[in-house]
């Protein structure tokens, strides 16, 4: 029974304890004389004792120290007369010692089989994530089988993409009737373009339409930190397509690997870059011969690509997958527009007109956000106005009425905004204005909205002239009206200066500079250096002061001319915040776009409708 030294220490003076035994010089073990142990068990006052041993170990208790405990011992001993043996003793715990002695073995188990298991999942091939798998490709396999596939169907625009790019399927389906004629199979084909554009539902569409596997991975994926292994990866990836064959091997964003190669020669951490590249290159098109393996390549960064990698040989053809032009937009929002509940009245057409620029990723986005807008107001279905509003939101950024503003900063802002929208109607080559607001959207505290009505395909210097006169048209009104330059017109400056540059440096259209471009289309030239002398590059900030200052000028006649007007726009804006063509016709009579369309319908009145459009401009 477990105790303390007071009770034994009691014991002790009765002369009841035969003997002490110390384990471990920290645990006392009591054995005590026959008679009394019966006497104790006995006992009815004291009952603790009750079930004491009748041999053996009776009592334990725990010592602080030996030294201590032998002391007490025979402080005892000597008030009783007592004499208690002690004996010492060490007892080894024999279970501690056998885990002590196996816990590094089955660590070295333990390792050994985790590795062989390593081993076998590396064997075994596939995309595990085995220690030894690092080398493999981790492409995805798409076939015949595969559910929820894309079809040319579901790829709305890229007619002429389409076109190169079924002949690739066509040659996999019907290759007879191309090799009875002795032409031999495209080995690549490099798809380029913007981002957002459907490089990559192209590709897609391919593998749905394809009738052979179609295996397709990302650029980075052959990216690793261990020395080797995007190398391998590309040599895994083809060994994969060939035993396959004939199927297709797309790449997608392969700019991250076929980067031009001694661009930065003094840093070491390209060389793994290059191996890979190297490898890709000589898979491609080396001694051994892929026969049945087409390569599809995406990117929307083809000025820094490897010249090796875009000869003809490796990537015969290029596929230029562009913005979307006002007649695929409209395809593009008809597929788009399938699952979701319209209103009768929405016009493709319409839509197509108002997202100039737009590719398809973006107009995704705005029938998504249309979406949106429409259930937060609890619509039963898409409106005209929340497509608008969607575009609007895009564009512009995040509608923020609750901005503070005083008075006089919301007039100053209608005014800017009326400036910019008189001299765009009043001038013929620029893009007609759709509406203009005062609602701040993002960074700007309002806006003008022009959207051409056909997509301009050749753009004169008549045309950046105007274009210019009209992004400074609100700096000068409200120059006009207050007499003060404010900072909104930031941005206005910014994009008059570009275009400026870019007439005299680009596009040749300054008779003083000559029709000479500094364009590097190649993107390689040194970003130190300018390609022209220190006297050409004064002559050119001279002539784009000049063509500003030339814009300021027409931009400031009109302006002073129809002030009047002017302000009743900004009046009628502070009124309904956001208004459109109709209500500007109103106020400043037929748009110059207008005139100048009506001239171009008109060739027997050529003269007349010309005339009539010089004369709604000086009016």
């Amino acid at each position: 029974l477990p105790s303390d030294w007071t009770t034994v220490r009691e014991m002790v003076e009765k002369g009841d304890v035969e003997k002490i035994q110390v384990v471990n010089r920290d645990q006392a073990q009591v054995f005590l004389k026959k008679e009394a142990a019966e006497q104790y068990r006995r006992d009815t006052v004291d009952k603790r004792f009750k079930r004491l041993p009748e041999t053996g170990v009776q009592l334990t208790f725990t010592i602080g120290s030996v030294d201590s405990f032998r002391e007490d011992l025979k402080n005892a001993e000597q008030q009783s007369g007592q004499t208690v043996p002690v004996v010492y003793e060490n007892k080894a715990n024999d279970w501690t010692n056998v885990l002590i002695n196996l816990l590094p073995w089955v660590l070295i188990i333990g390792v050994w089989i985790f590795i062989m298991r390593s081993m076998s999942r590396g064997a075994g091939g596939g995309a595990g994530g085995g220690i030894m798998n690092v080398g493999k490709a981790k492409a995805q396999v798409f076939d015949k089988d595969a559910s929820k596939r894309v079809t040319f169907k579901d790829v709305a625009g890229l007619e002429e993409a389409k076109v190169e790019i079924m002949e690739i399927v066509d040659f996999l389906k019907k290759s007879e009737k191309y090799k009875e004629l002795g032409a031999k199979i495209p080995k690549g084909a490099l798809l380029v373009g913007p981002p957002g554009t459907g490089k990559t539902l192209l590709a897609k569409a391919v593998a749905g339409e394809a009738n052979v596997p179609f295996l397709s991975i990302s650029g980075s994926d052959f990216v690793e930190m261990f020395v080797g292994v995007g190398a391998s990866r590309v040599r895994d990836l083809f060994e994969q397509a060939k035993q396959k064959a004939p199927c297709i091997v797309f790449i997608d964003e392969i700019d991250a690997i076929g980067r031009a190669r001694g661009k930065n020669a003094g840093f070491s951490g390209n060389d793994e870059r290059e191996n890979t590249l190297n490898q890709l290159l000589t898979e491609m098109d080396g001694f051994q011969t892929n026969s049945g393996v087409i390569v599809l390549a995406a990117t929307n960064r083809v000025d820094i690509l490897d010249k090796a990698l875009m000869r003809a040989g490796r990537f015969d053809r290029q596929i230029d997958v562009g913005l979307p032009d006002v007649h695929e937009r409209a395809e593009i929002f008809a597929v788009h527009m399938r699952n979701l509940k319209l209103d009768k009245e929405i016009d493709r057409d319409f839509l197509a007109r108002q997202t100039p620029g737009f590719s398809g990723a973006d107009i995704a986005n705005v029938c998504n956000e249309a979406a949106l807008i429409a259930a937060r107001h609890d619509k039963k279905s898409i409106g005209r106005d929340d497509f608008m509003s969607a575009i609007d939101r895009i564009v512009g950024g995040l509608e923020k009425r609750n901005m503070p503003m005083t008075a006089s900063e919301r007039r100053a802002t209608a005014i800017h905004e009326a400036g910019h929208a008189t001299v765009m109607w009043s001038l013929a080559e620029c893009d007609p204005v759709l509406k203009v607001t005062v609602v701040p959207r993002g960074k700007s505290l309002g806006a003008t909205w022009s959207v051409p009505d056909e997509e301009r395909v050749h753009v004169t210097n008549e045309a950046l002239e105007e274009q210019l006169a009209g992004l400074l048209g609100g700096r000068i009104a409200e120059e006009v009206n207050y007499g003060t330059l404010g900072a909104g017109a930031l941005s206005d400056l910014e994009r008059a200066t570009k275009t400026a540059y870019a007439m005299v440096a680009y596009y040749g259209m300054s008779k003083k500079i000559g029709p000479i471009s500094y364009y590097d289309s190649t993107g390689t030239r040194d970003t130190f250096t300018k390609p022209f002398s220190e006297q050409t590059a004064r002559d050119i900030d001279c002539e784009v002061r000049r063509m500003l200052e030339d814009a300021y000028a027409c931009a400031r006649k009109i302006i002073e001319r129809k002030n009047d007007r002017i302000n009743a726009m900004a009046d009628l804006l502070l009124e309904k915040e956001t208004i459109y063509a109709e209500d500007i016709e109103r106020i400043l009579g037929p748009s110059a776009q207008s005139a100048k369309r009506a001239a171009e319908t008109k060739p027997e009145e050529g003269a007349g409708g010309k005339a009539a459009a010089d004369e709604l401009t000086e009016a």
